[in-house]
């Protein structure tokens, strides 16, 4: 294989990018990564802050890394790593699929993070798939906001995944059945959803390194082991490290969310790792900052606004990215938000996949996310009126 640089420019063309979809050429690549590389720093500064801050802070990277990072490390080795040796081609399986095209498009966009769903609505603009089966796969997605659940509350991921894949299955169905136009024709032909690194790098390695303690610890947390009795200051040292590599990964890297299929599983997994960590730090960061010194009592102020809950969840799975969806997410692990405002968000949002869509068919990602949000009402107040306790 030829020998590309460690860090190659972007090319002129769509890539999924956290906050907004844009077509960058390769001088914006300057501006894109001054941006990251002050968001790294602070969040270095404030965890060499001295006295509490920097203590909290410390802790909460720490935790962000060995209960969701190094999760997501491993996930997507076994992902990546299948899809390697595999060599499954999926545009044409969906292609051939048939009758089964809606299910499979829903299990493209039930599995964790956004890669599955990006796929679909790639073959969707190759005239691969039907609209309901990117209804269908946006329906079904909850984006990289799985990853932390699993990590943090598998017994709610073992309902919501499985829940928003059969969501998922008949809103396609419905879609196919009732809505008879061609949305294709407006879509672009070609779509370069990222750019190719070309070879495994040192930093791809070391993240990989520090991942598999992570994972030791993150596995000993979930089976409720005494951190500092059993293991000392290792499982701080280790998420610090992993966190600290991670940023360097996220802050120097020309991609901007999603990686290239023909980048290494150890690359990918790096690179879509770091990105990320990086939101769920700030939502680990932005909760317990507002608990510890906010001094605001969120447990109150949305009690005060309950049937509201889900409905703000569901609009907030409109907006692109999967940040806004990782701090709904982190509302209901730490029980400021129900089960009915997770759910709405888990069916109505559509993660980075939403990004390739808006590039490829404006009209498409409108009406995809319109229609989402229908079984996305309907599902989170039944929970709310009829289930209010559940989970």
């Amino acid at each position: 294989m030829t020998q590309t640089p460690d860090i190659l420019p972007e090319p002129t063309g769509f890539v999924a990018v956290s906050g907004a979809s844009e077509f960058v050429a390769q001088d914006k690549i300057g501006p894109f990564r001054a941006k990251r590389l002050a968001v790294a720093l602070s969040f270095a500064l404030l965890a060499v802050a001295p006295g509490e801050l920097g203590a909290l802070t410390r802790t909460l990277m720490m935790d962000a890394y060995v209960q969701v990072s190094a999760f997501v490390a491993a996930t997507l080795l076994l992902f990546y790593g299948a899809e390697r040796v595999f060599r499954f081609d999926i545009g044409t399986a969906l292609r051939n699929a048939k009758a089964a095209q809606v299910p499979m498009a829903a299990l493209m966009g039930a599995t964790p993070g956004c890669g599955g769903a990006v796929v679909v609505v790639a073959a969707y603009s190759s005239g691969n798939v039907s609209f309901g089966a990117v209804v269908a796969a946006l329906t079904s997605t909850m984006g990289d906001a799985a990853f932390l659940l699993i990590a943090t509350r598998p017994d709610t991921a073992m309902v919501v995944l499985p829940l928003g894949f059969v969501v998922g299955i008949l809103t396609g169905y419905l879609i196919n059945h009732f809505i008879k136009d061609d949305y294709q024709s407006s879509a672009k032909s070609t779509c370069e959803l990222a750019p190719l690194i070309g070879r495994t790098r040192w930093k791809d390695y070391a993240y990989l390194l520090v991942a598999i303690p992570g994972l030791v610890f993150g596995v000993s947390q979930l089976m409720q082991v005494d951190f500092e009795a059993t293991y000392g200051s290792l499982p701080l040292y280790v998420g610090l490290a992993g966190t600290t590599i991670g940023l360097f990964v996220w802050s120097t890297s020309s991609l901007q969310a999603m990686t290239h299929s023909k980048d290494s599983p150890i690359t990918r997994l790096a690179e879509e790792t770091s990105f990320i960590s990086v939101w769920v730090i700030g939502a680990y960061l932005a909760y317990d900052y507002v608990v510890v010194y906010g001094g605001l009592d969120l447990e109150a102020l949305f009690s005060s606004i309950a049937i509201l809950l889900p409905l703000i969840g569901i609009l907030i799975g409109f907006i692109p990215g999967c940040g806004p969806q990782v701090l709904v997410t982190t509302l209901y692990i730490n029980g400021l938000v129900p089960f009915a405002a997770l759910m709405g968000n888990a069916i109505s949002n559509d993660g980075d996949a939403l990004f390739p869509a808006i590039a490829l068919n404006p009209r498409v990602a409108l009406l995809a996310t319109v229609y989402s949000a229908i079984p996305a009402f309907i599902v989170a107040y039944t929970f709310f009126f009829f289930f209010p306790d559940f989970l």
